[in-house]
């Protein structure tokens, strides 16, 4: 399908989409640097950066841990990616010396993922969020702390043609549409217009 947006915005949220199919070719650690550095510039709650980020490529010592906490399905595609990435957010801060709970930890890595993905599309590379693993597998296999919450995993790669990817993903592997924003911008309170009726492009 052909996504056109309904208002004018830069093709890169347009373009930005979720991939199965990937090549698996390398990613070089240049990518990979300024992917991250555009998300270390993401906003956050009394600039504390909640997010951390878990790396893994094919050969690492981990990428089979990693690969190994994909649900069945997930792992069919995402195995074949370049790089896998788990997703961590801090769950306190500290807030005029006292720690206290940071309520907006997992926003603010959401912030973060955002950043990373527009800047690899503008690299050349498609990223897919994936929440389909085992978080308490992932808690222990990779030691991660009580006080950080689990996120998600992200899959990044090029993007490849179908003929590298399980049939049974085939009809899915196109970009999909949006809700129109008369569904989703509301005044005050849901169920109110916050513009003049229209009909968005999905």
């Amino acid at each position: 399908m052909t996504r056109e947006a309904a208002h004018p915005v830069e093709p890169l949220f347009v373009d930005r989409w979720s991939p199965r199919s990937f090549t698996g070719e390398p990613v070089p650690d240049a990518v990979l640097l300024s992917a991250f550095e555009a998300a270390r510039w993401a906003p956050s709650a009394s600039n504390v950066q909640p997010w951390r980020f878990l790396l893994a490529r094919p050969g690492d010592a981990d990428w089979e841990t990693f690969v190994g906490l994909l649900m069945p399905r997930n792992a069919l595609w995402a195995s074949r990616a370049s790089a896998l990435v788990v997703i961590l957010s801090e769950l306190r801060l500290e807030r005029r010396g006292v720690v206290v709970d940071n309520v907006s930890h997992s926003f603010d890595a959401g912030a973060a993922w955002t950043n990373f993905a527009h800047q690899a599309l503008l690299l050349g590379w498609h990223t897919h969020g994936i929440g389909g693993f085992d978080r308490d597998a992932a808690r222990t296999r990779l030691a991660v702390p009580d006080d950080f919450a689990i996120e998600a995993m992200v899959a990044i790669g090029r993007l490849a043609g179908l003929d590298t990817l399980d049939p049974e993903f085939h009809a899915a592997e196109a970009p999909n549409g949006r809700r129109p924003l008369d569904e989703t911008v509301f005044a005050g309170r849901l169920g109110t217009p916050a513009f003049a009726k229209e009909r968005n492009a999905a």
